[in-house]
């Protein structure tokens, strides 16, 4: 496999098409080598469009939601970001060249030490992989100026619209299978969100996402 070719061909085939225009975002999808964050026995499929399958029946997302998200929250130079699902690390290490600081919270400890080793391997030192349940939010380094949560929750817990600074950005994907929206919330004020539908999608529930309080839009 070329693999050059083949990554040029899925930002332009998948990517690019899916309204990812953002020229700083399809940069770094060359720069943040993918292959090097997908597991060994799927190294084929790292430029595929489709869902790769990880340790503890966990998956990454497909590289042209991946790219969207990272495109819809617009992580600058100073900003901290907590991502909920660490996954094989590599949405962090998108992140991370865009941030001042990832916190990544991963609840399996199989895929917590996938993250830190491959995060470590593409030498990306402004991430800390936190072990923990995320999915109710993550007290450490709060408030932050933009929180990613990868994977699907049903409704967003109201801890994550306290958890993020006035001018913040949390980007979730909201609902129930088989139709989910990505949602951008932006915190305008100490008491007023606005939310933006991105796309929708299907995609698997985040790890013990946890019923309780729930903010609905």
């Amino acid at each position: 496999m070329n693999i050059e070719q083949a990554r040029f061909n899925m930002i332009e085939q998948q990517i690019r098409p899916w309204n990812v225009l953002d020229q700083d975002v399809l940069d770094l999808l060359v720069v943040v080598k993918r292959e090097d964050f997908v597991p060994a026995t799927y190294k084929t499929l790292a430029f595929v469009d489709t869902e790769i399958p990880l340790p503890g029946g966990e998956a990454m997302f497909t590289p042209k939601i991946e790219a969207r998200i990272l495109q819809e929250v617009a992580v600058k130079k100073h900003e901290n970001v907590l991502e909920v699902g660490a996954g094989s690390g590599y949405m962090a290490a998108l992140l991370a060249h865009k941030a001042r600081h990832v916190t990544t919270v991963e609840i399996n400890p199989e895929l917590k030490e996938l993250a830190s080793k491959n995060l470590a391997n593409a030498g990306v030192s402004n991430v800390t992989v936190e072990l923990g349940n995320g999915a109710e939010g993550w007290d450490k380094g709060a408030p932050f100026d933009v929180i990613v949560i990868s994977g699907a929750l049903e409704s967003l817990p109201e801890v994550f619209l306290k958890q993020v600074k006035v001018g913040g950005r949390i980007a979730a994907i909201i609902g129930q299978a088989p139709v989910m929206s990505a949602q951008v919330i932006t915190r305008v004020s100490e008491t007023a969100y606005d939310t933006v539908k991105v796309f929708e999608t299907n995609v698997k529930m985040l790890s013990t996402s946890v019923k309780s309080s729930h903010f609905t839009f």
